[in-house]
């Protein structure tokens, strides 16, 4: 793969605040051979008026779902690159050259997977509120509670048709459901990506209040379950205090910026 085609999807839902900001850094990429496609819910807000001052440019469609994770597999149904990617609509690409980074890193590793850091900031001031250093990766690192950020999280599309769609039944832990099913059991390759790959809103969906973490980890332990895996039994009580160390992660580069 030379050039190969990199797809990005955006699920959306009643997201018209944000919205352009994460339409405008995709295409702000300096890649050339990306699709984009955005799924909206059937939004009642500006979001599908949004949408079409870019028609020709994204595609789209705008339709009831069955929430993220069906919407997400209407995304994998209609992406044609070699290459795919997801980019939230609260959520922003921080510099030009992120699909281009990546692409380069599977040229050069050769994996099946690719995925790098995140950084969390605070919605309103954009204060840096938490940085997610991924580090390389070590598929026993699942066992301590790890997994890659689904949004800086790439896989190339003959993974994704290899190993299947998201499950709709969860509502928190479909990402990390698919993703121990492609790099843990499925023993697929990933390499790591030193770079700030995604810019998020604290508050979103995936970094929800204590009652969400606890409907999440619930769904964790089933994802163990039903793939016929066994974690540690301290596996599943890890991946949330991670969390902490990214609070120090972010202090600690917002201290290097200085």
């Amino acid at each position: 793969m030379n050039s190969p085609k990199v797809s990005i999807i955006t699920v959306c839902y009643q997201s018209a605040a944000t919205l352009r900001q994460t339409i405008e850094s995709v295409l702000a990429q300096d890649y050339p051979n990306l699709e984009y496609w955005v799924i909206d819910g059937g939004s009642k807000d500006d979001s599908l008026a949004i949408l079409k001052e870019y028609e020709g440019r994204i595609h789209f469609i705008s339709e009831k779902d069955q929430g993220i994770y069906d919407a997400m597999n209407k995304g994998l149904a209609r992406v044609t690159g070699d290459i795919i990617g997801m980019i939230g609509a609260d959520d922003f690409y921080p510099a030009n050259d992120v699909i281009s980074s990546v692409v380069t890193c599977f040229q050069k590793n050769g994996t099946d997977t690719v995925y790098g850091d995140i950084q969390f900031i605070d919605p309103i001031s954009g204060a840096l509120v938490r940085f997610w250093s991924a580090g390389e990766y070590q598929r026993n690192n699942w066992l301590w509670g790890w997994m890659p950020p689904h949004l800086s999280f790439y896989a190339k599309k003959a993974v994704y048709d290899e190993i299947g769609p998201f499950r709709t039944d969860f509502t928190c832990a479909g990402d990390y459901d698919w993703m121990l099913r492609a790099l843990y059991k499925a023993k697929k390759s990933a390499a790591y990506l030193p770079k700030t790959l995604m810019t998020m809103r604290n508050g979103g969906t995936s970094t929800a209040s204590w009652k969400h973490r606890l409907v999440a980890n619930r769904e964790d332990r089933q994802a163990w379950k039903d793939n016929g895996l066994q974690p540690y039994f301290f596996t599943l009580f890890l991946k949330p205090v991670r969390k902490i160390f990214q609070l120090f992660n972010s202090e600690k580069k917002a201290g290097n910026q200085l």
